[in-house]
């Protein structure tokens, strides 16, 4: 009885001396595994063996919640790698550890928080097997396709040669070179590439096993993948009931970097749409030619009458897509042969209707020069990367 009273009232010994220290910045993807180093500093010198634990916030999983570590007789730090896998975009911060340690006689057990300061980011994941295509393809290059045109920028002067055009003749050149000279024209390139992310409650609606905020978010960051390679500068904007994030279009490593900074924490809330707020927002800052890449859901018709209204200003000037999930729901008439009741009969009557209200909205789009495009909900960043390059293949810009 004496050994245990003697044991308990020593029992501080068994964490004194212990700190625990964490990376401050650890940076992850969606559903990929991550490695993390905890390193465990004995300044007492005594050799014992620590159990430690660190909470996983939900959204972050760890299959080893808690870690025996032994330390060493030495200043020298001890370390472990704790794997985590994240299950949901955003921004963590952990404050705080706990410690396990037997006391001196091994009597009781001594318990302690500590305090870390650890952030996690965890963005989106763009390995998935349709968006590794997109990337694929994307590192081919855009100028693999048969360019349409002949380019529009300036690119230099040269000597005619049979075939050439008389438009293509620069006459001032030739007169003062007494021989005829040619205009070299080439693609334009850096161009400003915009995606506009919808962030509103259209957002939240399920493509598949993932919210159409996560599909738009990753294809957003796909497209501006795309656009570095193809010489362009990217830009993003997100709004709901007000604008939520604008970064300029730049170009760069750090400049990607910190387009995905600015959306890895967006997530869906629950109000509707202000088109007139980012319409009159872009309108202001955005003075030079660029092509707008909305990513919303148009298929209710009042949401639809009013992205018209907004754009019609916008569309004089920019080029002006709207990109949307494919509606599973919204075919046309005897599209599936597959009706065997009444109940069948009314849900494909419902779906024509709405792929008509869909039909009539691009229709209307289309007039004041803006293109409704409706993209598979799976292959989402995949079809919005093939919507820019067949727009810089047409040199639409």
């Amino acid at each position: 009885m004496a050994a245990a009273l003697i044991d308990l009232a020593l029992r501080a010994r068994a964490l004194q001396g212990i700190r625990v220290e964490t990376p401050e910045l650890v940076r992850m993807f969606k559903d990929r595994d991550a490695e993390m180093v905890v390193r465990v500093f004995n300044r007492d010198r005594t050799a014992r063996r620590v159990r430690i634990g660190i909470a996983a916030p939900s959204g972050l999983e760890t299959p080893e919640e808690e870690r025996s570590v032994q330390l060493p007789e030495s200043a020298e730090a001890a370390a472990f790698s704790s794997t985590w896998t994240p299950r949901r975009r955003g921004r963590y911060l952990i404050d705080s550890c706990y410690l396990e340690a037997a006391s001196p006689a091994r009597l009781w057990t001594v318990r302690r928080r500590e305090a870390i300061s650890l952030e996690i980011r965890v963005y989106p994941n763009l390995r998935r097997k349709e968006d590794l295509k997109a990337l694929r393809r994307g590192a081919e290059g855009i100028h693999s396709l048969r360019q349409i045109g002949r380019g529009r920028e300036f690119e230099k002067l040269r000597e005619y040669v049979a075939g050439d055009g008389l438009d293509e003749i620069h006459w001032k050149a030739a007169a003062r070179r007494g021989r005829p000279i040619t205009k070299v024209f080439q693609v334009e390139r850096t161009q400003e590439i915009y995606v506009i992310i919808d962030a509103s409650r259209l957002s939240a609606r399920a493509m598949g096993e993932e919210t159409a905020l996560e599909r738009e978010v990753a294809g957003a960051l796909l497209t501006g993948a795309a656009a570095e390679r193809s010489g362009d500068l990217f830009g993003l904007a997100a709004f709901s009931d007000r604008v939520e994030a604008f970064t300029r279009a730049r170009s760069g490593t750090t400049h990607y970097a910190a387009c995905r900074d600015a959306i890895y924490q967006l997530q869906p809330r629950s109000v509707s749409p202000d088109f007139d707020e980012i319409a009159t927002f872009l309108r202001l800052r955005l003075r030079r030619r660029s092509l707008l890449l909305f990513l919303t859901s148009l298929d209710d018709p009042s949401l639809a009458e009013s992205f018209l209204r907004a754009t019609q200003l916008l569309a004089r000037r920019h080029l002006v897509v709207a990109a949307m999930p494919r509606p599973g729901w919204a075919k046309p008439l005897f599209h599936d042969a597959n009706v065997e009741s009444a109940r069948d009969v009314y849900r494909q009557l419902a779906g024509h209707l709405s792929w008509k209200r869909l039909r009539e909205t691009e229709a209307a789009l289309g007039r004041i020069g803006v293109r409704l495009t409706l993209i598979d909900p799976e292959q989402f960043g995949g079809g919005l990367t093939r919507v820019y390059e067949e727009i810089k293949q047409r040199q639409l810009l």
